[in-house]
């Protein structure tokens, strides 16, 4: 059975955004960046929500961003070989490859999907993913903290629920980056 990942930049102080929506303060570190591709080399389907799947589109959209590199273009290659799922009801349509709109998020149909998958999945965007560690669909959650406090904005894990967690790996880089993988726990 295929794994539901929950993978996500946070700062200190835990917000994948700050107060005014923005996630600049996350310099990505060519050593973190390579780390992250090599997860999305396992996913065989991406799960977002609208606003995050905007912001990753341009993996496919626009080709300077991928050719900035060859580590973007590793990240971009990762990125687009992997099917697409976006649950949002104002989008209408989609302008990525092998990617399709749902109108919201089925916990039962998301765990018929990983029952049957032969690879991993990843889930992105703070209220999907909420719904997802919620309704205990999560089998790992990989946190990348990053040294800076932000002082508010939105929470990288969901709020008013309480999660056992089982550190299974960690991680420091050299510019302070710390990677944390965890499956929560009695799984």
């Amino acid at each position: 059975m295929a794994k539901l990942i929950y993978m996500n930049n946070v700062s200190l102080d835990g917000y994948m955004e700050d107060e005014r929506g923005a996630f600049g303060w996350l310099p990505m570190a060519d050593e973190v960046f390579v780390l992250y591709t090599e997860h999305l080399r396992s996913v065989g389907t991406f799960l977002y929500g609208r606003r995050l799947y905007e912001t990753m589109a341009h993996w496919e959209t626009d080709p300077a961003l991928a050719a900035t590199s060859d580590l973007t273009a590793d990240f971009a290659s990762a990125w687009q070989a992997a099917s697409k799922v976006v649950y949002s009801s104002t989008l209408t349509e989609v302008s990525t490859a092998d990617t399709r709109i749902e109108r919201r998020f089925d916990p039962a149909a998301v765990k018929a999907l990983k029952a049957t998958a032969s690879s991993d999945f990843t889930i992105g965007g703070a209220n999907l993913a909420a719904q997802a560690f919620k309704a205990g669909l999560l089998d790992e959650c990989h946190l990348f903290v990053w040294p800076i406090v932000v002082g508010g904005g939105k929470p990288g894990l969901p709020t008013g629920m309480r999660a056992d967690l089982e550190l299974l790996e960690e991680r420091r880089f050299r510019n302070g980056v710390v990677y944390l993988r965890y499956r929560p726990g009695g799984q």
